[in-house]
């Protein structure tokens, strides 16, 4: 029989063993309990960081670029992004990359999502078919294109968007502006009926600058049915000095009204400075040239973005839909907007140069388009496909622009009216 003594040491030993294995067993169970919830960490640093972690009320958001502030066109998506920083300042956090070319925009867009944007808007039309690639293959992050027409084509992707302004609304109140100034020259002696020729440096001979130039001239000859136009394009978006020297033909050639569907400052420089016996007018795009052009500008037009892609940043903030979130005209994918949702605006009128009660038409005119009482691509006229000489239209019965996507659709050359050189 063991003795007391042995007896009581036997126990104790087998009790510190026990303890000890208690302890170990322990310290493995929070080894792995703080792996896991090292893993979980990770999990979630990795999902931040490339998405964005908008569920949790914050957002990173990228900016693609085709130009930067020195040219119209991009600083209004600048004065959208600026006010998007505003409004969600807690929430959301910027980054842009600038004079992005087509070619190089989707190693742009990978560099933005490795970075953890979870939204990203790309600016240019050239950029549509890459960025909806990319789309594809990163489907936890949303995509916004703006002037593009792809969002509803093969293949539909949930998190490629596609909006644009009803700018032909704002070219066609501006063709009034015009219009008025001519038939004013026209009443003052200063001017024939025939004289009454606007002149427009357009970019490319596409659809979205076609239709804004047509809707332009549609605008003046509701003033002055006498009046023409012609077009020189310059096959590029940003070239002062050739775009300044297109006006400059077209100023020589006796044209009085001289608009653009171009980015640089070129025009109404050719304008101001023209030494021609003939006076001449300037009409601006996207941002107002007064300060270039004191003495001949009347007014212009621009892209307010600031709507739609507020609307998109909160939407994603709060896990919606976008289309669902904008006030606009919503297909599918794709949404627009014109005057009625302050999509287009209207840049300042310059009362120095403009025709009396220019101000009292502008505001019958806005009030229209937000009431959709106001007939654009409408009246006695055929025109033809650039493109398909056999593709022609008349307008006899009205062609409803944007009404089934927000891109502009027009693309047929006014016969007769506006010549193309």
């Amino acid at each position: 029989m063991m003795e007391p003594s042995m007896w009581a040491a036997s126990t104790r030993q087998k009790a510190a063993r026990r303890a000890s294995m208690k302890s170990e067993t322990g310290k493995k169970y929070l080894t792995t309990l703080l792996s896991v919830l090292a893993a979980i960490a990770v999990i979630c640093s990795i999902h931040y960081v490339a998405y964005g972690n908008h569920e949790n009320g914050f957002l990173k958001i990228g900016f693609v670029y085709v130009g930067d502030a020195s040219t119209a066109y991009t600083s209004n998506f600048m004065k959208a992004q600026t006010e998007i920083e505003k409004l969600y300042a807690e929430n959301v956090e910027t980054t842009a990359r600038y004079n992005v070319s087509e070619d190089s925009v989707d190693a742009v867009l990978e560099e933005l999502v490795d970075a953890g944007c979870g939204l990203i808007f790309t600016t240019s039309y050239g950029y549509g078919e890459k960025t909806k690639e990319c789309a594809e293959q990163h489907p936890d992050v949303q995509f916004c294109q703006a002037t593009c027409s792809n969002a509803n084509e093969d293949p539909l992707l949930p998190n490629y968007h596609t909006f644009m302004g009803s700018i032909y609304q704002g070219k066609y109140l501006c063709g009034v502006v015009a219009g008025m100034k001519l038939k004013e020259l026209i009443a003052e002696g200063r001017i024939t009926p025939e004289q009454a020729k606007i002149g427009y440096v357009g970019a490319y001979p596409s659809a979205e600058v076609i239709s804004d130039y047509t809707a332009f001239l549609l605008g003046a000859r509701t003033e002055v049915p006498d009046a023409v136009m012609t077009v020189k394009y310059a096959n590029t978006w940003t070239n002062y000095h050739l775009e300044k020297k297109l006006a400059k033909e077209l100023i020589d050639e006796g044209c009085v009204v001289i608009s653009q569907e171009t980015d640089t400052s070129g025009p109404a420089a050719a304008c101001e400075e023209s030494k021609s016996s003939q006076e001449v007018y300037y009409v601006s795009y996207n941002e107002s040239m007064r300060d270039i052009a004191p003495t001949t500008y009347l007014i212009g037009t621009r892209f307010n973005w600031a709507p739609y892609m507020t609307a998109a940043a909160q939407a994603v903030l709060e896990g919606k839909d976008i289309e669902e979130c904008v006030e606009a005209t919503v297909h599918g994918n794709d949404a627009g907007a014109g005057f009625e949702q302050e999509w287009v605006q209207l840049l300042e009128l310059n009362a120095y140069s403009a025709a009396e009660g220019t101000e009292e038409r502008i505001e019958e005119l806005v009030k229209g388009f937000k009431e959709d009482s106001v007939q654009v691509f409408y009246g006695d006229y055929t025109g033809t496909n650039p493109d398909d000489p056999s593709d022609t239209i008349d307008l006899r019965e009205e062609y409803h622009e944007s009404e089934n996507c927000s891109a502009p659709t027009f693309h047929y050359v006014l016969d007769e009216v506006i010549t193309i050189q």
